[in-house]
C-alpha cells in the first residue's frame, strides 16, 4: 500500500471510528435521562451509580466495537490471516498499548498509527462525558440536595 493510499484510507477510517464512538455514545444519552427522571430507583445513590454504570458500559461497547472494526480492517488489507492476530493487534494498537510483539511491514506501518490515534480521540471524548456526568451528579452529593 502507498504512502498516500496509506493516509486517505487511514484518515477515512480515523473519521468514520470516532463519529462512530460520539454517535454511540450520545444515542445512549435519552436513556440514561430516561432512567434519571423514573422513580423506580428510590435511593439517590443506586440511580447514580446506575447512571454512571449505564455510561461506562456504552463506551465499553462502543470502544469494543472500534477494536472489532479496525481487527476486520486488517483482515480485508490481508495484513494478518487469523481473527485473533487481528484483534489482538488491534487492541494493543488501538489503546497504545504498543507492545512490538507484532510488527507490521514497512507497506502498512503508517496507516496503523491512524488506528491509536482513533483510540486516543475516543479515549478523550469518553472520559469527556464521564467528567460531564459525574460532575452533573456529585454537586448534589457535596451540598446535600
Amino acid at each position: 500500500m502507498n504512502l498516500f493510499y496509506q493516509v486517505a484510507l487511514g484518515t477515512v477510517l480515523l473519521g468514520a471510528s470516532c463519529i462512530l464512538h460520539i454517535l454511540a455514545l450520545f444515542a445512549c444519552l435519552p436513556l440514561l435521562k430516561s432512567t434519571a427522571q423514573h422513580s423506580w430507583i428510590t435511593k439517590k445513590k443506586f440511580k447514580e451509580i446506575l447512571l454512571v454504570g449505564m455510561m461506562i458500559a456504552a463506551i465499553l461497547a462502543s470502544h469494543g466495537f472500534q477494536i472489532w472494526l479496525w481487527a476486520a480492517v486488517w483482515l480485508a488489507l490481508g495484513a494478518f490471516v487469523e481473527m485473533q492476530e487481528a484483534l489482538y493487534f488491534s487492541a494493543v494498537t488501538y489503546t497504545t498499548l504498543g507492545y512490538g510483539d507484532i510488527v507490521l511491514g514497512p507497506s502498512i506501518r503508517l496507516f496503523s498509527t491512524f488506528s491509536a490515534v482513533s483510540g486516543l480521540l475516543s479515549f478523550g471524548v469518553s472520559i469527556a462525558l464521564l467528567v460531564g456526568l459525574v460532575s452533573r451528579l456529585l454537586p448534589d452529593d457535596i451540598t446535600g440536595d
